[in-house]
């Protein structure tokens, strides 16, 4: 589901292609603008379940970022990326929320991202929305549990995409400088990691070295699923905390960093 139908098709195709012989799933391609209007997302959704039954496995992936100083970000910037970034999955969610429980089963996946643990220069705007994934998620998990129903919420880090690649236009050179620290991941590693924690039913998903630090330092009332993720949460708590403010040390370096060398700069000119 997404708003462009030439992309859709062109997504189609691929998918199709990647089908193991013999397979006959059928791919269903449904145009919506998931952040317009809530109505018509379960409309589109009603549509794709009258082709292919009830939806099991709901991927909330709509999403982009507008990075800038907080003076330099407009009202609408604002407003634009909570309506995607959050509202979209609100209505995707609840769209399909009645089959699943009827099923007595489901998964369903919130896409946030690193800078939904942690805010950074630049994303006052995208953190922000990111941020109130959060607390939706541990309040539905809450809700729907009883159904057999399990919340995944993945944090991904910048991850090689034609969004991510062009998001890099217009960033500051700050936010450039500081996400450059936990490097950049290839997308197949990514939506493996997400969609095998999703079949498990792990509330957190993370990926690298970076991603379970941020995951267990940041995991507050999230529901655990397994002894491991619980053992590891309370053990590495005291020294990820130490390791994260050198993190923050680095990170208001580079801002202050770059604060003198936009001065200087000024006097020079």
């Amino acid at each position: 589901m997404a708003r462009n139908q030439q992309k859709l098709v062109e997504a189609k195709e691929e998918i199709e292609r990647c089908r193991r012989a013999g397979c006959s799933e059928a791919v269903v391609c449904v145009v919506a603008d998931v952040a317009n209007d809530a109505q018509l997302v379960e409309i589109a959704v009603r549509e794709a379940e009258g082709s292919n039954g009830p939806v099991q496995m709901l991927v909330n992936c709509a999403g982009f970022s507008i990075s800038g100083t907080f003076d330099d970000m407009k009202p609408n910037d604002f407003k634009s990326q909570m309506d995607v970034n959050y509202l979209g999955t609100v209505y995707a969610t609840k769209a399909v929320m009645a089959s699943m429980k009827s099923l007595g089963c489901g998964r369903i996946i919130f896409i946030s991202s690193q800078a939904g643990q942690i805010g950074l220069f630049g994303y006052t705007g995208y953190s922000a929305a990111k941020f109130a994934l959060t607390g939706l998620a541990q309040a539905l998990q809450m809700e729907v549990k009883p159904y057999n129903i399990h919340v995944t919420l993945s944090f991904p880090p910048d991850t090689e995409t034609p969004g991510y690649k062009a998001e890099l236009d217009g960033k500051p050179r700050e936010t450039v400088l500081i996400s450059e620290t936990s490097g950049v991941f290839q997308p197949d590693m990514v939506a493996k990691t997400i969609v095998e924690d999703s079949l498990n039913g792990r509330f957190q998903s993370w990926v690298g070295m970076d991603g379970f630090m941020l995951a267990c330092m940041t995991c507050g009332m999230s529901p655990v699923t397994t002894v491991m993720d619980a053992l590891s949460q309370i053990l590495t708590a005291s020294i990820f905390r130490l390791v994260s403010l050198f993190y923050l040390t680095h990170f208001y370096g580079v801002v202050s960093k770059c604060k003198k060398e936009r001065d200087s700069q000024k006097k020079t000119s």
